[in-house]
């Protein structure tokens, strides 16, 4: 079910799945991605093994809200970070594992930094401290920048063609799938607008690596080898800034969840918020 709430004067939309009983998990996904990119079968294996999942669109994204009028930068990354502790408020929960994929990592680190006594486990996914230390190669910065077609179907091919270039180069690429949920967020909520105000306040946030030097949570970080959006080393830095921190990776990864990774990517978040 798709729940709106508001937070941290904006709103918010969310959708749970699995029982209330089990360990609360908030799910961040990253830069222009909706609710939706945490795929329903992914979610249902987090539930599955013991999680009460939440995933929800940032602002900006999706069915939340979009701020055409903010100003530049709109806001940062420590604004998003809010966003998520206000959804914790919503929710009833006073902590939760939190997980976040690229941009999603991003504002999972900072919301650990921000509001710590909210965060039980930190999970760091395809995500880095700050740009600049695991930039783009060059073959993924220019399909990042290159501006998207507004008609549906040449937008699935652009995607395709994204996808295809910052995917996982060591597994089979899932065509059914990029199509699937590109014309699916496409009809939901498509704002290219809003993906521009999301990178710019990447842009703009400060680098977290000294912050992060003072997290205590439980940190698991977990990377593709062949990420070519956030190159490994993105992992290795937040992996290092944070104490205690375990890093995982996997060859052949991209930046993105290969289905034949997601039992041992979810058995991996399950044994870490299981402590």
């Amino acid at each position: 079910m798709t729940t709106r709430v508001p937070v941290n004067g904006i709103e918010i939309v969310y959708e749970s799945m699995g029982s209330p009983d089990g360990r609360p998990l908030l799910l961040i996904m990253g830069l222009g991605a909706q609710l939706i990119h945490w795929d329903d079968d992914l979610c249902g294996l987090l539930a599955e093994h013991g999680h009460h999942v939440v995933r929800y669109d940032n602002r900006d994204s999706g069915l939340s809200t979009h701020l055409p009028q903010a100003g530049d930068p709109p806001y940062l990354l420590e604004d998003m970070a809010d966003d998520a502790a206000g959804l914790l408020d919503a929710l009833g929960w006073e902590a939760a594992h939190i997980v976040g994929a690229s941009m999603g990592g991003m504002i999972a680190q900072a919301l650990a930094v921000r509001h710590p006594e909210r965060v039980l486990t930190l999970t760091s996914i395809m995500s880095t401290p700050g740009p600049s230390i695991s930039p783009p190669t060059e073959a993924a910065l220019a399909v990042l920048m290159s501006a998207p077609p507004s008609e549906r179907e040449a937008l699935i091919e652009h995607e395709l063609h994204t996808w295809s270039i910052i995917g996982s180069p060591g597994f089979p690429f899932d065509h059914e799938r990029v199509t699937r949920m590109t014309g699916t967020a496409y009809d939901r909520a498509w704002d290219p607008d809003g993906t521009a105000r999301q990178l710019a306040a990447i842009m703009a946030s400060p680098d977290r690596t000294e912050a992060l030097a003072g997290v205590r949570v439980p940190t698991l970080v977990i990377h593709g080898e062949d990420d070519q959006l956030v190159p490994l080393v993105g992992g290795q830095a937040t992996a290092a800034a944070v104490p205690g921190a375990r890093l995982l990776t996997f060859p052949g990864m991209g930046h993105d969840f290969p289905r034949p990774l997601w039992p041992e990517i979810v058995g991996a978040i399950a044994k870490h918020t299981a402590g």
